[in-house]
Order: C-alpha cells, then structure tokens, then sequence
C-alpha cells in the first residue's frame, strides 16, 4: 500500500494560502500574526509549516506578541525549527515593531496629562528587567524636547544626578520637566527613595525655575503619577 507523503511547505499551498502572496495580493493588514511570523522565519520544520510552528510559538506567548518580544535567544531556539539566525531574525524583528510604534508616540510631541507620558516611555521602560530613570524636557507649551535616559540601574534601584537634570534642562531652554522610572518587580507603591528623590529635584528647579510638573512610575501595563495622586 503506498503511503500518501504530506508536504508541509508552503510552495505546496494554494496561492491565495501562502503568506507572501497573500501578503502581495491582500495587503499586509489581511495576514494573521501566524502569517507574519511565517514570512519572518521563511519555512518550518519537517513535522510543521513555517505558519503552524508560527501559531505554535505565539500560543506559548497566549498569542500576546508584548509576551514574545520578552523571550531572548535561547528561549526562541527551544522550538524545533528555530535556529540561532531565525532567532536573531524574530527578536529583530520584534524590536524594530516596537521602536516604531514608540517613535509614533513621539512624534506626538506634546504631553498633556500621565497617560501620555506612559504612551511616550510605557513601550521603552514597562518590559525592562532592569530599572532606568528618565527625564522629559519640556517647552513653556509642555511639547517635548527630548525625552532621556539619566541613569541605568539594577532592579533594587538606580542613581540620580540632580546637577545633570539641570544642565540639560538650561541647555535646552526646558522650562518644566517630568521624571519617569519603572518598576521591573510590577509594583506601583512609589519607595521612601522615590518621594525623596522627586522632593530633592522639586526644590533644586525651583531655583532654577524649571518646574517639576510630574514623577510616573511606569510598569509594563499601568502607571503612577506623583502629580495626579497629590505628591508634588
């Protein structure tokens, strides 16, 4: 009896069925993430097309692509068909998504309340698993300057200069500034050190006359605001 021998590449689907073309014939917007995926890593393995194992993957990640961008290197190549390249490839991928949809944010360029500075950093700070303290310059119409990183810090905490805030801040002609840092732990409690940090840089601008117009504590899916709860 001959065995029926199943391909499972994609060159073997139907034309309308193969991600690249339907990409070229239906636009980009007519793909799954399984079929963006697919075109991303090119072909499968030899159980699998390139779109089951895409679908595979991202059911590890509850089909949430924020929860895949967090896997490194060798937690892609655990999937049978994932070399280190095609590793490379999707984590690359995955960054450059994410850079533009932060650049987007930016080019919004004004802040008007804490949502919109969790729009401007939530996509740069709320996934580190580090902590990092930010500092937002802004125009006498609250529009951004520059948005920068201070300082790097481990998970228990990171260091401030109060003079550099400032320098930048004359440097730039800022007028008021907003502070920013995560917490990797998920916690939204602002720490003693926190309070103290954003009193110690409130009364330094305010001999500079660079207002201190907010402190957000940001983590991957919600924020704190020292403004909006009365802290400043």
């Amino acid at each position: 009896m001959n065995k029926q021998v199943t391909s499972f590449s994609i060159k073997n689907w139907s034309e309308s069925d193969r991600p690249r073309e339907k990409l070229l014939l239906k636009g980009k917007s007519a793909l799954s993430d399984a079929e963006l995926l697919a075109i991303i890593i090119g072909s499968g393995n030899k159980n699998e097309s390139a779109v089951a194992l895409s679908q595979r993957i991202l059911a590890s990640s509850n089909h949430n692509l924020n929860s895949l961008g967090k896997l490194d290197i060798n937690e892609l190549m655990t999937f049978k068909g994932i070399g280190e390249a095609k590793a490379v490839t999707i984590a690359a991928a995955l960054e450059l998504g994410r850079r533009r949809n932060s650049e987007v944010i930016r080019q919004k360029n004004q802040i008007t309340s804490s949502q919109s500075v969790f729009e401007l950093l939530g996509a740069t700070l709320g996934e580190l698993p580090h902590e990092e303290f930010w500092i937002v310059y802004l125009d006498n119409s609250n529009k951004v300057l520059q948005a920068v990183q201070l300082s790097k810090g481990g998970i228990t905490g990171t260091l401030v200069d109060v003079r550099i805030v400032f320098k930048k801040a004359l440097l730039l002609g800022a007028v008021g500034v907003i502070l920013a840092h995560n917490h990797p732990s998920g916690t939204l409690k602002p720490s003693q050190a926190d309070i103290q940090l954003t009193q110690k840089l409130k009364t330094a601008g305010q001999q500079l006359d660079v207002k201190v117009l907010d402190h957000v504590i940001i983590t991957e899916s919600a924020y704190f605001s020292f403004a909006d709860e009365g802290l400043l």
